[in-house]
């Protein structure tokens, strides 16, 4: 099975439970549970990208195999232009185009950008309901339901989040997450 088919199984399982879980339990919409997992994932994500320091934006591993890496900066960027496209078919418009972000190279226009991405996608998952979260809406990276396509989301960000922890540390900086 591939990480799409387990991410899509995992959130469906996930979602399925909580969808039938007894009426006198408290039960949470789609929308607030995918929303908690966005808003702890922003706090990790824009907390790292506060942590670095702005001269270190462009820092890019060399020691080893990582020719043609993305930069920290660049990962962030990369993350926030993602947002925009995994969460475009929700009936929400971006206030931005996503691919003017990878022009971005400050430190305060890359975290704002971020920030705003992250906003989006809060946008989109709130208009997610028991009713249209597992509807076909179109098919982004091989996944084709609100519910697949955010939790594919949250996977891909967890892929770059790992990757900017390794930068940080590269850099003698401990992660926010790793401070607590």
């Amino acid at each position: 099975m591939n990480l799409k088919s387990c991410i899509a199984a995992v959130a469906a399982l996930a979602l399925s439970t909580l969808l039938t879980a007894p009426a006198h339990a408290a039960t949470a919409s789609p929308a607030e549970v995918f929303g908690k997992l966005i808003s702890g994932q922003a706090e990790e994500v824009v907390s790292a990208a506060e942590a670095m320091p702005a001269d270190k934006y462009n820092f890019a591993p060399t020691n080893g195999e990582f020719k043609g890496v993305r930069t920290f900066g660049q990962q962030l960027t990369h993350i926030a232009a993602a947002q925009y496209f995994f969460f475009s078919g929700f009936g929400i418009k971006p206030t931005v185009d996503p691919k003017s972000l990878s022009k971005l190279t400050s430190k305060d226009d890359i975290v704002k950008a971020l920030k705003d991405s992250f906003a989006f996608a809060h946008q989109a998952t709130d208009t997610m309901t028991a009713e249209n979260a597992f509807e076909e809406i179109g098919e982004v990276d091989g996944t084709n339901t609100r519910v697949s396509i955010t939790a594919f989301s949250l996977a891909h960000t967890n892929d770059h989040y790992g990757q900017m922890i390794e930068y940080l540390r590269m850099n003698g900086i401990v992660p926010p997450a790793s401070r607590k």
